[in-house]
């Protein structure tokens, strides 16, 4: 039987070609007035765009990749003294097996001392997941290890209804097209609100991410979200923890 590249670059313990770092942007609680998670954006070296960076990974690197992401965002959350969650994504079409693949980012959180409660597994919904079976397995050996799960780019990807219903994650986040000026458009209200209620009643938290107005913040807290992230909150820092701006 032949094996996986992945496997054999975990076993051979080779690594990506290509510097990166990590940004953090935090996840605010509103309802609480706090930091409920940063979540870990890739960035090169010096501060380079994600997408430059997404744009040289390809089947080769890729799961050098998602495991340089994983190891850097354990690292710099102990080095910031991350005080919250730390949000984690991570390439489901990266991950050959879960036990196998998630032993790097244990490793490196018992060598940084971070609490295993304390990580959120993030899966994008904008990456084309070509076996939710498979995804399925990933998301519950990572709950089974601990962790938080969350889908991202709710409602812009591939997966969604399809994988709700194999797996329930503790958080989903709304994709910020969804979103976008939702104060203003009343078809925007209608499917928000429904996703709030299917996700109230499965017991699934949600984010509304890519917050950028006042009036869509206003809009999304009167439907019942709690939980938000953008730039009306505060911007990624690089290398470092941004102040939230909390609305009066």
């Amino acid at each position: 039987m032949t094996s996986n590249p992945g496997c054999s670059a975990c076993r051979e313990g080779k690594g990506l070609d290509f510097p990166i770092s990590m940004a953090f942007q935090p996840i605010v609680d509103l309802r609480q007035g706090l930091v409920f998670a940063h979540e870990a954006l890739v960035r090169g070296s010096a501060g380079e765009s994600a997408g430059s960076l997404l744009a040289r990974v390809d089947a080769d690197n890729r799961y050098a990749f998602d495991q340089s992401c994983r190891i850097q965002a354990v690292e710099w959350a102990a080095r910031l003294q991350l005080p919250a969650r730390l949000s984690i994504n991570f390439m489901p079409n990266a991950v050959y097996r879960a036990e196998t693949c998630i032993r790097a980012t244990l490793e490196a959180a018992r060598r940084c001392r971070f609490p295993l409660e304390r990580i959120i597994f993030e899966v994008t919904e904008q990456e084309q997941v070509l076996d939710i079976p498979h995804l399925t397995e990933i998301l519950r050996a990572y709950r089974a290890q601990g962790f938080m799960t969350a889908i991202d780019d709710f409602g812009a990807g591939y997966a969604g209804l399809n994988l709700l219903a194999d797996f329930q994650p503790d958080l989903i986040k709304l994709d910020m097209d969804l979103i976008r000026g939702i104060d203003g458009d009343r078809v925007r209200q209608v499917l928000v609100e429904s996703v709030l209620d299917m996700c109230r009643r499965l017991g699934i938290e949600v984010i509304a991410e890519g917050i950028e107005t006042r009036g869509e913040l206003e809009c999304l807290r009167q439907m019942g979200v709690g939980l938000f992230q953008g730039y009306l909150l505060a911007k990624p820092g690089f290398e470092s923890l941004p102040e939230v701006h909390y609305p009066a």
